[in-house]
């Protein structure tokens, strides 16, 4: 198992928060599409306070970085996505060791409990056309992998938007556009797109 420098997967999860924030008007338009449309400015106004809070820290490992972004989205997100995704980081960050550099393994087990805060919090489950249903098959990708953590991302980036595409066949159960019924086929869905826009850049930073 091969792990990853410290200092490294900081700059990666910078980038990775950057890219969500330059795609707000993608966000915007999708959530526009089923939603309210405020999914786009909740996120990159959350996940600019994530980039913020992770420059502010010095030599912080993986456990740290997750906790104080996932924090200073929560506060900042606004709304449920503000919550649910705030939910997802700070969880990881608590579920992995405090000096263990990031390896496949850690992880995939880290985000999975990361996500299973977001089930309790939600109630949500997969098939309900939520960023769930891009995170599950993301991370159950991370696990299987083995070896170099920047190309075991990249399998994870693939799995993710492999389940955000397959939301687009799915009716929405939750949320706002639940109101929509079978109204939301054939649309993304944004917090699913949020994930995968986030997993694929953290992919690209740590090539």
């Amino acid at each position: 198992m091969i792990t990853m420098d410290r200092t490294g997967f900081k700059a990666a999860l910078v980038a990775a928060a950057e890219a969500v924030v330059a795609s707000k008007d993608v966000l915007t338009r999708a959530d526009q599409a089923i939603g309210d449309g405020d999914h786009g400015i909740g996120m990159a106004r959350g996940f600019r306070a994530f980039a913020d809070a992770l420059a502010k820290l010095d030599d912080a490992g993986a456990s740290a970085c997750l906790q104080a972004g996932g924090k200073a989205l929560m506060m900042t997100g606004g709304g449920a996505s503000g919550a649910i995704f705030g939910t997802f980081y700070t969880a990881s960050g608590n579920a992995l060791e405090a000096e263990a550099e990031p390896d496949p393994t850690a992880l995939a087990a880290a985000f999975a409990a990361g996500l299973q805060a977001v089930k309790d919090r939600g109630r949500a489950k997969a098939g309900d056309k939520t960023m769930i249903d891009a995170a599950e098959p993301a991370i159950a990708a991370l696990a299987q992998q083995q070896g170099a953590l920047p190309a075991a991302l990249e399998a994870m980036a693939a799995a993710a938007r492999s389940g955000m595409e397959a939301t687009r066949d799915m009716v929405a159960t939750t949320g706002k556009a639940r109101a929509l019924g079978e109204r939301s086929l054939g649309h993304p869905d944004p917090g699913a797109m949020t994930f995968t826009i986030f997993c694929e850049a953290l992919a690209r930073g740590l090539r």
